[in-house]
């Protein structure tokens, strides 16, 4: 065989590849042919650590604000769960015998005679505003409000042995018949153990000069809106806007005056009389209350002056409807020196529960539902209201 078939070249040597290229091409052919496994242990090795180098380092990611609160969040909602059932279910202590409790008992008395004394007596402000009607919303985050609310106050500080003397802000023009007639009628069992001033703001008519009658005084502005002593029921008739729309409303009823004030179809007569009647009946109550308040009034003036006509404070005043002209701090001064009180101070009433705490700090951002609009309409209401 030939020299150069044995080293594995071509035999032909003129035709075969220039020495150099060939070189070339034996050195790639090393670079791709594969290594022993211990060599190529040790170049992934070298590999990893380039990359690690070369790869950033891994930071720990602090948690968010957001996720923060809503931890801390429900770990107070947790903690209100488990307090409340606790709370709730938790087994009421046996009583100990007496003569085991008599030390406890002095101290306790010691300490609650001490925390007695330690209360400032004052003046109890509660605020009237607005219509006076009752609160119908129903809804769990809607702000306590309504007659209730303010016949609870009133009642509470009658109760409350630090308050010598209330203070009735009313700024209203009346409302309905029976939250009146409520708050009415706490302000006489209040007024039985403490001093009651009304304070007329800019309207104290109606049903706002309905409940001031119980007061033991009422002090007013000169140019306060008052009066208006009287009663209405207004109802509706939208019988016209039903035949345009194509809505026709059968009422199926015990008996002819059942839907008696109904808006869907004209009154009659009769029920005219019988509703008539019980607008009078409900006015003699007012003027009962108002001859009862104000006894001093003439009584020609008190049957010109409570036809339903309003008036101002001066004229009030003259009349003998309100006892002294003023605002805030005559009222409170007035309610000190009836209550006995040289300097009286304003006790502070926070809010009754957590609920009226929560939505005390904003407005009333409820409306009524379109079936309670609705309701509003189609149902009649008797009351003691200045309507212009």
């Amino acid at each position: 065989m030939p020299e150069n078939e044995k080293e594995g070249l071509p035999s032909n040597t003129n035709n075969s590849v220039p020495q150099e290229k060939w070189e070339q091409k034996m050195m790639a052919n090393e670079k791709t042919a594969p290594l022993p496994p211990a060599q190529a242990q040790q170049d992934d090795k070298k590999e990893e650590k380039k990359d690690n180098q070369k790869a950033p380092k891994k930071h720990f990611q602090k948690p968010s604000a957001s996720s923060v609160w809503a931890a801390l969040l429900l770990l107070t909602f947790t903690v209100s769960a488990l307090s409340g059932i606790y709370l709730s279910v938790r087994p009421v202590p046996n009583c100990k015998p007496a003569k085991e409790d008599k030390k406890e008992d002095s101290l306790s008395g010691a300490l609650a005679s001490r925390s007695r004394s330690a209360k400032k007596e004052g003046v109890a402000w509660i605020k009237i505003r607005g219509v006076i009607a009752q609160d119908n919303n129903t809804s769990p985050f809607s702000r306590p409000s309504g007659a209730s609310v303010i016949a609870k106050k009133i009642r509470e500080a009658g109760e409350d042995k630090n308050v010598k003397a209330i203070v009735l802000d009313i700024n209203s023009p009346g409302g309905t018949v029976a939250s009146v007639q409520n708050i009415y009628s706490e302000i006489q069992r209040a007024k039985k153990n403490k001093k009651v001033v009304a304070l007329f703001r800019d309207v104290a008519a109606s049903g706002g000069f309905y409940v001031a009658m119980a007061a033991d005084k009422i002090v007013a502005e000169p140019g306060t809106i008052t009066g208006s002593v009287g009663v209405i029921m207004q109802t509706g008739n939208v019988e016209g806007l039903f035949e345009k729309i194509g809505v026709k409303v059968t009422p199926i009823t015990s008996g002819k005056y059942k839907d008696m004030g109904s808006a869907y179809r004209p009154m009659t007569d009769a029920e005219k009389a019988i509703l008539q009647d019980m607008v009078d009946d409900t006015y003699g109550q007012f003027l009962a209350a108002v001859k009862a308040g104000r006894p001093n009034v003439k009584p020609e003036d008190m049957t010109e002056y409570t036809d339903g006509r309003i008036f101002t404070g001066q004229r009030a005043f003259n009349l003998g409807f309100i006892d002294k002209l003023g605002g805030e701090e005559e009222a409170l001064q007035l309610a000190g020196e009836l209550a006995g009180l040289k300097d009286p101070k304003i006790i502070n009433q926070g809010p009754d529960s957590l609920r009226e705490f929560i939505f005390s700090f904003g407005s009333s951002m409820e409306s009524k539902t379109l079936a309670q609009q609705l309701q509003t309409l189609a149902t009649p209401s008797v009351a003691y209201l200045w309507v212009h």
